[in-house]
């Protein structure tokens, strides 16, 4: 029995040890130390210091040349009631309508991006037996506006198609902008070539500080695409019924990437 005391001696030792600790911890300030003890002897071995690593923000952009088109045009109506201007810009709308499906824009194709109605005033300054004047604001009508987004997939006739808004009717035209119908491979071009800049940069700084690149901490995106839109113009039907098929001209649209990376650079 005897060869078993000391055994049993140090397991009471031990179980009397942890009963200790767990008081400790209930303290504040001897928490507060062994958590500052604790922090000072251990550091985590993947932690990165501030001085080894480098950030590069880099951008690729991809040009295409366009397959699709979006205009934004419309028509907008005044009358002397609200009614009178909801009647007639809803009778020249139906013939926007038309032609654009006889011009070969299908129905999902059309969407309305705005409709408005507003009062139109005047001012009317009246003169007072005092000989003073004193101004007040007249109601003289109401304006009436439907807007459309057209996705215009045949370019060839895309003056076509406008010309053919603008006779049915349309006379308010916001924007023409171009575009990709499947835009996925071009912006993955674009993200390709904007993380292979990063790295290039990333190498060419550590080579420059006597350093290499170990590996990729973090990676971020950003990115935009810059359609090329038309300066807003107001279409005049008057001008353009007897006129031939409006010119147009798609050139280049940009699909862009940024990619923010932050690399580990180590001897």
């Amino acid at each position: 029995m005897r060869r078993f005391l000391p055994l049993l001696t140090s397991t009471a030792a031990l179980a009397l040890i942890v009963p200790q600790v767990a008081c400790a911890q209930m303290q504040g300030p001897a928490l507060g130390l062994s958590q500052q003890a604790v922090t000072g002897a251990y550091q985590a071995p993947n932690s990165i210091q501030p001085e080894t690593t480098l950030s590069i923000s880099a951008q690729s952009t991809v040009k295409r040349e366009p397959d699709i088109a979006y205009i934004n045009a419309g028509v907008q109506a005044e009358g002397e009631t609200a009614t009178a201007a909801m009647e007639s810009q809803a009778e020249a709308m139906t013939g926007v309508f038309d032609a654009l499906e006889k011009a070969g824009v299908a129905k999902k194709d059309m969407q309305t991006s705005n409709f408005s109605l507003w009062p139109r005033y005047t001012y009317i300054e009246t003169k007072l037996k005092d000989g003073s004047s004193r101004g007040e604001q007249k109601l003289i009508g109401y304006t009436a506006s439907n807007q459309l987004t057209i996705k215009v997939r045949d370019l060839d006739n895309l003056g076509s198609t406008l010309d053919s808004l603008v006779k049915a009717g349309g006379n308010t035209f916001n924007g023409l902008n171009f575009a990709l119908d499947d835009d996925a491979e071009v912006r993955d071009e674009a993200r390709r070539q904007a993380m292979a800049d990063a790295r290039a940069r990333a190498d060419l700084y550590a080579e420059a500080a006597g350093l290499r690149v170990l590996r990729i901490v973090t990676i971020s995106e950003s990115g935009n695409y810059s359609p090329s839109p038309m300066p807003m113009a107001r279409m005049q039907e008057a001008k353009m019924a007897d006129a031939v098929s409006t010119p147009m001209a798609g050139g280049e649209v940009g699909y862009s990437a940024t990619v923010n990376v932050v690399f580990e650079l180590g001897e």
